[in-house]
């Protein structure tokens, strides 16, 4: 479920077990139908409650201060190569084909990388593929906890002991509805107007 930048196989292997049994779940209040989303439905799975996070202006944020939007949440870093870039553009295409809807979407990027992603550097890069993203950020601690509690992989790799060292990171996308629930898991790569056709449906109180 959860695809990976350069990860470990044993890392991978211990988040699938981490994972299991948890894309199986129904959206809550549908009796079990299926709504027929194109992304993996992980509606009433029992992770990903939250955050207390500082976004790039300086403020405080949490979840819960994005109620009433249908919220889209990713976690990389600014010097990422390809996956980061990539992810961001292809939401900003997503934001360009909901039209006026694109103001009901919310898109958030928490940074894995505490050390070398200042408040100032996601200013920079997030809001360059649009100006409604939001960069998150915590310190080291607190970006552990998140990540474990989103169950994401982040691992440093070549000069750990400098600065031009990369990160391998957990590459999906979690969406929450405007309520606030965990509904939908996207993989990387995954093409605008998929994501699109599944906003659409959150949108639509499915």
């Amino acid at each position: 479920m959860i695809s990976l930048l350069r990860c470990s196989t044993a890392a991978l292997a211990a988040l699938m077990v981490g994972l299991g049994g948890l894309t199986a779940c129904s959206p809550a209040g549908d009796g079990g139908a299926n709504v027929g989303f194109a992304s993996t439905d992980i509606t009433g799975a029992n992770y990903a409650k939250g955050f207390q996070l500082t976004d790039h202006t300086g403020a405080a944020r949490s979840l819960a201060d994005y109620r009433g939007k249908v919220v889209t949440l990713f976690f990389g870093y600014t010097q990422c190569p390809d996956v980061c870039p990539t992810n961001l553009l292809g939401m900003s295409e997503v934001m360009r084909q909901l039209g006026p809807d694109a103001d009901k979407l919310q898109v958030l990027f928490i940074t894995v990388d505490p050390e070398r992603d200042t408040q100032a550097l996601l200013a920079e890069y997030v809001p360059a593929f649009d100006p409604r993203f939001t960069g998150l950020y915590g310190d080291v601690a607190t970006t552990a906890a998140v990540a474990r509690d989103f169950k994401v992989f982040y691992q440093k790799q070549g000069d750990t002991k400098g600065a031009a060292y990369t990160v391998d990171h957990s590459t999906g996308t979690y969406v929450f509805d405007p309520q606030g629930r965990l509904r939908l898991y996207v993989k990387h790569g995954e093409k605008p107007e998929v994501i699109v056709g599944d906003l659409r449906k959150l949108l639509a109180g499915k």
